[in-house]
């Protein structure tokens, strides 16, 4: 008695080890952020293009300058003259600019989130693909086991004379077509993770997962919309582009000032030295001329294009979510009509008793299994389906 309370607890606790060296799917998504060479791309140039925008806001370098003019009719000695000056724009056109940069570098920002989420989600969808060729794996065990079972039988009636040998070639073919679907969900795991590890960087993965651990039901409509509008950087990126152009207008009003120098001049000649400040003002005329009109312009698109993108957007999101809430319906009718049959049993009970030929046994079997294979495949796709909708979340 002791043995064996010794051996349930062993093996409760291999199988604790084994569930827990299973990966789940957000592990795998979060491995996959870590190693993705083309994140790690983006990373890079996103660093990189925000430091070429905060160099735009450096100060002009400064300007040195010297005269020695010993040349020409004189009689006083020669003439030098030495002058350092810098030269720098209206003080609140660095506030303004350094704004822009600010919200420029929010949108790069953005365009990396969009990116990780879109290669975030296609993990996923091989996580999701993998369960599902999981879920037929043992599906079509399953049914191997059976058509071995009804072939040995089959058999066993030839061999007694109660069958002819088309029956039994059935049987042996019906078998055999079993076990090749087997071999494809086989070959479709392998490049399923083969796909997965080339997302993870050439990493290898490990996923076995058979079952699908997230809900089917989602939020209501209009509450994941306006979740949507606030975290989904697709959206986000339509309002920080109208915030750019906003700044945009404000950085072309405040060119409008004057540009200033100011520095030191010392002056000299025959033994004479003269010296003091510098001082220069540039009036922007001519080099800010319609600048402040194309950047209203470029403010009023901006706000027009938004308006329009995240009503089509809007419009998309509500055409997927309804025909998402219409398969769910029809998948929940398919799941509690087939989940109480236990059809593969009965058939195969019926045809051992002979009830059944092989071939109405053969028929009536199809007919329960592919609407068995459709559930699982409508399943599927409602998960996929799902991992779009909530693609933001990632």
């Amino acid at each position: 008695m002791y043995k064996n309370i010794v051996f349930a607890l062993s093996g409760c606790l291999l199988a604790f080890v084994g569930f827990a060296q299973s990966p789940s799917i957000e592990s795998i998504l979060k491995r996959v952020e870590q190693n993705n060479q083309e994140l790690k791309a983006m990373s890079e140039y996103v660093e990189s293009k925000r430091l070429e925008l905060k160099s735009g806001n450096n100060l002009p370098d400064p300007q040195l300058g010297a005269y020695y003019l010993p040349f020409g009719e004189h009689n006083r000695g020669d003439y030098t003259e030495f002058q350092i000056s810098q030269s720098f724009e209206f003080p609140t056109v660095y506030s303004a600019r350094g704004s822009l940069i600010d919200q420029q570098s929010a949108q790069l920002e953005l365009e990396y989130q969009v990116k990780r989420q879109g290669i975030l989600a296609e993990a996923k969808n091989y996580c999701l693909n993998l369960i599902y060729l999981n879920k037929r794996m043992d599906t079509e065990t399953l049914r191997v086991e059976q058509a071995r079972q009804v072939f040995d039988q089959v058999q066993e009636l030839y061999e007694k004379e109660q069958v002819g040998i088309l029956e039994l070639n059935k049987a042996r073919v019906a078998w055999m077509q079993e076990q090749f679907k087997i071999q494809q969900i086989e070959s479709d795991v392998k490049n399923t993770l083969l796909q997965l590890n080339n997302l993870n960087g050439g990493n290898e993965l490990s996923f076995t997962q058979d079952e699908y651990s997230e809900s089917l039901v989602l939020a209501a409509k209009d509450a994941l919309w306006q979740e949507k509008q606030v975290i989904d950087p697709v959206l986000t990126q339509l309002k920080q582009q109208e915030a750019i152009a906003q700044q945009s207008l404000s950085l072309a009003k405040n060119k409008s000032f004057p540009n200033l120098t100011a520095g030191y001049n010392s002056q000299g000649v025959a033994g004479e030295r003269f010296s003091g400040i510098y001082a220069g003002v540039t009036i922007p005329l001519w080099s800010n001329r319609n600048k402040v009109k194309a950047a209203q312009s470029q403010l009023e698109f901006q706000q027009s294009f938004n308006s329009s993108k995240t009503l089509q957007a809007h419009t998309s999101f509500e055409k997927q979510y309804n025909a998402y809430e219409i398969m769910l319906s029809k998948f929940q009718d398919y799941e509690a009509t087939l989940s109480g049959l236990n059809s593969d049993k009965l058939l195969l009970q019926s045809y051992l008793l002979g009830e059944l030929s092989f071939i109405e046994y053969y028929m009536e079997l199809q007919f329960y299994r592919q609407a068995y294979d459709a559930m699982l495949d409508m399943q599927y796709q409602l998960y996929i389906s799902q991992n779009q909708l909530l693609k933001h979340q990632l």
